[in-house]
């Protein structure tokens, strides 16, 4: 059985929770983390965010989508952080879900993993959005593929390759194998189904690429670049991730893919938005790419890559 509601909780007669009582009763942080810029001098004021609350493993079903936002500031086209925001969906209650909510379990499930995490050279830093009751990090399901879908509407030039650039790294890293599906018309949105079968049939929904603006988007106002989660099931006493959404500011990325240096910047934004997808939370280390202040980062630091060795060694779930 999945881990029940914390008794604190109470649960309203529509049977639905809202994701700030969770977050107070189970004392989450609610803050975002503030981006400042650090290039040509000290840290500048921060700017602070929506009030955050993170995804909390008490759902029968389906988690609170957890989402990154990625920052720009400064004079430069990437100074980017990634504080939480939440998109306070509802969350159903244990044993208020039903079957025709989930895809017939097995989709693609292998008996092992598909691969194998690479080595982390070195040490450093690194943190997990959500975990399991014993401490150990929800990830993927590493015996079946993560599968990937974009919606063209707003990319900028090489959009799919940049994705897939990007993928391919944190693949080596996580050993986790990532499937592109092709294009979709499906927009951002704060409340997505993972089971969408009129959609994308008998499965879990794959992961959203979106490019947006704030207008479609509204956490995209101001600075913000981009937002990246997850969302998880209940599977034999363990939570798996089973899809997420990945948004970026269509006006900033349409710039800066249009030269060499600053696809890799759009690739880096794309990689750290990934990052929270797959599971990895915000560090202290500036050396690390989900440091939430950029300082030069130009790819996955030795904290990253163990985070992701580790999120690449999740249960596989053949029951989802």
């Amino acid at each position: 059985m999945p881990p029940p509601l914390p008794p604190a909780v109470p649960v309203p007669p529509t049977g639905r929770v809202p994701q700030r009582v969770l977050g107070d009763a189970t004392g989450r942080d609610g803050e975002p983390a503030p981006w400042r810029s650090w290039e040509g001098g000290p840290p500048q004021p921060p700017r602070r965010r929506s009030s955050a609350a993170r995804g909390v493993l008490s759902v029968v079903v389906v988690l609170v989508l957890s989402l990154g936002a990625s920052v720009l500031a400064g004079p430069r086209p990437w100074p980017w952080e990634s504080g939480h925001v939440s998109t306070s969906p509802d969350v159903t209650p244990p044993g208020a879900g039903a079957a025709a909510d989930r895809p017939t379990p097995g989709h693609e499930a292998a008996d092992a993993p598909l691969g194998t995490p690479s080595a982390a050279p070195g040490t450093g830093t690194h943190a997990f959005v959500d975990t399991q009751p014993d401490g150990t990090p929800v990830a993927y399901d590493p015996c079946r593929p993560v599968h990937w879908v974009m919606r063209p509407d707003g990319a900028p030039p090489g959009a799919t390759a940049l994705v897939a650039e990007a993928l391919s790294r944190l693949s080596v890293a996580s050993g986790l194998r990532f499937v592109f599906d092709g294009t979709t018309d499906e927009s951002w949105s704060q409340d997505r189904a993972a089971f969408q079968p009129d959609r994308y049939g008998d499965r879990w929904a794959p992961v959203l690429v979106t490019w947006a603006t704030a207008d479609e988007v509204p956490d995209l106002e101001g600075t913000v670049a981009g937002l990246g989660g997850s969302q998880a099931a209940a599977a034999a006493g363990s939570w798996v991730y089973v899809t997420g959404t990945v948004t970026i500011d269509a006006a900033w990325a349409d710039g800066p893919a249009r030269s060499v240096e600053g696809r890799a910047e759009v690739r880096g934004v794309l990689m750290h938005e990934f990052g929270h997808v797959l599971g990895l939370d915000h560090v202290e280390d500036p050396a690390e790419l989900m440091h939430p202040e950029y300082r030069g980062q130009e790819g996955l630091g030795p904290g990253d890559l163990a985070g992701l060795a580790e999120l690449g060694r999740g249960v596989c779930a053949p029951g989802l």
